[in-house]
């Protein structure tokens, strides 16, 4: 299963110590940054806040390690640019595929020998060595780390730092590093494979869904003018939280009635075909309407769904019939 990880930033106006700055993003403010964990359901599975320095990425391996719901992902990508080597490894120790396209080397393993194997057309790009003892001497220490993180003994956050060094890792940053340019390649082999254009879809489409999910989140989060005004980070969470928990619901209610109206261009007889509802999205907003005062009159829940408008009339037809993209419900 895919998921992705990405950040989404907010300007936090007031004096608080879990706030960072960054003048690209917040100019002569400081934020935080929500990360959250997206899986291939269009649904939120994971979220931690953070400040909001140009290094965030670093905690992508912590909010993955603690995720709130569904099952573990496969595949992780993520446009946060945290694509060190090290990092590879980390997350292929702990059974993630990490993707992400900063780097492009290949490498190649060394025999007993010291020599190397012949690579055939990809000989020409093959060229970097990867160092297999560095790894085999710190393996034990190796698994230790793994342990260590997948018990919450430790964050991800704190261990590239320490492993990474300021530029001059560790030899236990090392190993990681050399291990990861294993999966790497992998990586690229995948991204590369002539045969099987499926890998490269699906990450491309990961990430689409986690930017239509953020332009989502913005139009709801529109209160104080989108910025975070809560001085502390328990505060600051359940704020966030909160609207993750909207998204979630908003993405469920869209597939709720996007099902509702296939199921009732079926019964009419209108035509749709499949390439078209595997383009459908429920992170569609035009309907939403967020600002203004909402008033429960009843805390019964409603019985059914509303009348499909359009999709209900019966001079429905193939021709008036619409298929909505990724932006639109």
């Amino acid at each position: 299963m895919p998921a992705s990880v990405d950040g989404l930033r907010f300007v936090v106006p007031i004096k608080t110590i879990n706030a960072g700055p960054s003048p690209k993003y917040y100019g002569y403010k400081r934020g935080i940054t929500w990360l959250n964990a997206v899986n291939d359901q269009v649904t939120g599975i994971g979220q931690m806040v953070v400040p909001g320095t140009p290094r965030d990425s670093l905690y992508i391996l912590d909010c993955l390690i603690n995720l709130d719901a569904g099952p573990k992902p496969e595949v992780v990508t993520t446009d946060q640019a945290s694509d060190s080597d090290m990092v590879f490894g980390i997350f292929s120790m702990l059974g993630y595929r990490f993707a992400d396209l900063g780097d492009q080397r290949f490498w190649r393993a060394e025999l007993s020998d010291g020599t190397t194997s012949a690579y055939g057309v990809l000989e020409a790009i093959a060229r970097n060595k990867l160092n297999t003892k560095k790894v085999i001497t710190q393996w034990p220490d190796v698994l230790r780390v793994a342990g260590s993180l997948v018990t919450n003994q430790v964050r991800g956050y704190d261990l590239l730092r320490i492993f990474a060094r300021q530029g001059s890792p560790t030899p236990l940053g090392q190993a990681f590093a050399e291990y990861g340019r294993i999966d790497k390649t992998m990586h690229l082999l995948s991204m590369l494979d002539p045969m099987d254009s499926s890998y490269r879809r699906s990450l491309g489409k990961q990430l689409s869904v986690q930017e239509s999910r953020h332009r989502l989140a913005r139009k709801i989060c529109h209160g104080n003018s989108g910025r975070i005004r809560q001085a502390y980070r328990e505060g600051q969470e359940d704020q966030l939280a909160a609207l993750g928990l909207v998204v979630n619901a908003v993405v469920l209610w869209n597939l709720r009635y996007l099902s509702a109206i296939l199921d009732q261009l079926h019964a009419q007889g209108v035509p749709v075909k499949d390439e078209d509802v595997a383009r459908l999205s429920p992170l569609g907003h035009a309907h939403l309407n967020c600002p203004g005062r909402y008033a429960i009159a009843s805390s019964a829940p409603d019985k059914g769904l509303r009348p499909l408008g359009a999709a209900a009339l019966p001079e429905v037809s193939a021709a008036s019939a619409t298929v909505v993209d990724q932006d639109g419900v």
